[in-house]
C-alpha cells in the first residue's frame, strides 16, 4: 500500500537514516513507524467530537448538537466541510515545520497515516471522484523542492483508490505568508490566488482538497471557490492537522 508512496523507499531509508525515532533520538523506530517511536506516538491527539460542523474545530466543553463555530461565522467559507485528524499542537507543529522546511521528509508517512486512520473511513464509499493537494506557487515550490500536500494526498489516495489530481489546481500569484494576518486578511491575501490547470471534468463532480494544516480556511477556502466557480458537486476539505487561530503558529 505504501510501497510507491515513501518517496525513496522503505530500503533505501535503511541507509539513510539510522533506525531510531527521529523526535527523541532515544529508542527504535524505522520508517514503518513514520521514524516515531511508541512513546513519542503518545502525543499524538487525534480530533474527535464534538466539532464544528463547517471547519472541523474541536469544542472544548460539553455540547450535543451541531454547530458552527466563530471562526465561520466572521469569514465566508467556500467549503462544504471541512475535517482534520489531530490537533496541531507543539509536538505536531515542530514535525509539520520539520517536514515542510527542513527537508525531514521521512516524515511523510507518518502524516500521511494520521490522515489515511480519520479520513479513509470517512471518504469510503462517499462516492469522491479526486482528491486534490493545495499547490505551492511555482517560486515556492523550486525553494522547497516538493509540495507536502502532494505527498500526503499521494498516500491517501494510494490508500483509497480515489485518484490523485494533482494537477487540477495551480497557485497564480506568489501571496505573502499568511502568519502574520489576520482572519480577514488571511482572506483577502489568497482570494484570487488559485485558477483551474486542468478544467475538463468539473461540473457534478465531488473533490476532496488536502493540506497538511487547516488555522481559518482561508486558502482551502479559496480552492474550493475555484472548483464551485466551475460547477463542482461537493467540495470537502481534510488537513492532517487542525489549528486554532494564532498568527505566528506556522
Amino acid at each position: 500500500m505504501k510501497e510507491s508512496l515513501t518517496l525513496w523507499g522503505n530500503a533505501a531509508a535503511h541507509f539513510i537514516f539510522p533506525e531510531v525515532c527521529q523526535v527523541c533520538s532515544e529508542r527504535r523506530a524505522g520508517p514503518d513507524e513514520g521514524y516515531l517511536c511508541a512513546d513519542c506516538w503518545q502525543n499524538v491527539r487525534f480530533v474527535e467530537e464534538p466539532f464544528c460542523q463547517k471547519c472541523g474545530l474541536r469544542f472544548e466543553g460539553e455540547i450535543n448538537q451541531a454547530f458552527e463555530c466563530s471562526n465561520c461565522k466572521e469569514i465566508s467559507l467556500k467549503f462544504d466541510q471541512a475535517r482534520s485528524a489531530v490537533h496541531a499542537d507543539e509536538f505536531l507543529r515542530e514535525i509539520i515545520h520539520r517536514f515542510k522546511y527542513d527537508r525531514a521528509r521521512f516524515f511523510g508517512n507518518f502524516l500521511g497515516g494520521l490522515l489515511l486512520r480519520k479520513a479513509g473511513p470517512e471518504l469510503a464509499g462517499g462516492g469522491w471522484d479526486e482528491i486534490v493537494p493545495v499547490p505551492l506557487h511555482s517560486r515556492k515550490l523550486r525553494e522547497r523542492e516538493f509540495n507536502q500536500a502532494v505527498q500526503i494526498s499521494g498516500y491517501l489516495s494510494e490508500s483509497t483508490g480515489i485518484p490523485l489530481g494533482r494537477n487540477r489546481l495551480a497557485r497564480v500569484v506568489a501571496t505573502q505568508t499568511q502568519t502574520r494576518l489576520t482572519r480577514k486578511q488571511r482572506t483577502e491575501n489568497v482570494k484570487s490566488a488559485f485558477s483551474l490547470k486542468r478544467e475538463g471534468d468539473v461540473e457534478g463532480r465531488s473533490f476532496v482538497l488536502v493540506d497538511d494544516v487547516l488555522t481559518t480556511g482561508a486558502t482551502t477556502s479559496a480552492c474550493a471557490q475555484v472548483l464551485k466557480k466551475a460547477r463542482a458537486g461537493r467540495v470537502c476539505v481534510w488537513t492532517v492537522a487542525r489549528a486554532t487561530f494564532s498568527p505566528q503558529l506556522f
